[in-house]
């Protein structure tokens, strides 16, 4: 029993990612290219991000995971290639953050406020969705924004 359950504590470590502290995990991580995006209210209000583009495997993948602290106009776009389903995680995610589910013409079409760092638990678009913005946990609500909001980055440009 003690050597299963020290077993069940490394494994929860390594998923929490607590063995990040200079380990290889910390060398692993992968860039993403940054660009703006701005949030465009049905209320006629513009709020500019600057963000980080996640479109490769290894970029969707990892997303903000391992991140300490995110600049409050800052966020990271998933860009999925294709409408589809799409669920999301929070696993090695320190930062609690809040998800805007964008339809292929940038529109908002589901948002999950308040996911909670580390948690397993499944997030999922309510329709398919050709991209997510993750933006720190508390912006939807300080800024008032809701579904039929448009993100304007050039990931919806002509669709």
């Amino acid at each position: 029993m003690i050597w299963s359950r020290r077993n069940a504590l490394a494994a929860m470590a390594g998923l929490a990612g607590l063995a990040l502290t200079g380990g290889a995990a910390a060398q692993s991580l992968v860039r993403f290219p940054q660009s703006r995006a701005d949030i465009l209210t049905q209320a006629g209000k513009r709020y500019s991000f600057s963000v980080e583009l996640a479109s490769t495997l290894e970029q969707l993948t990892q997303g903000l995971m391992y991140r300490r602290a995110l600049a409050a106009d800052a966020g990271m776009l998933f860009d999925f290639g294709t409408v589809k389903p799409v669920s999301m995680w929070m696993r090695n995610t320190l930062i609690p953050l809040d998800m805007l589910f964008l339809a292929a013409d940038g529109r908002v079409v589901g948002i999950h406020e308040r996911a909670v760092p580390g948690s397993l638990e499944v997030i999922s678009a309510p329709e398919p969705v050709l991209g997510v913005l993750e933006v720190n946990s508390g912006t939807v609500e300080r800024l008032g924004l809701s579904v039929g909001d448009r993100i304007s980055h050039p990931l919806f440009a002509g669709r």
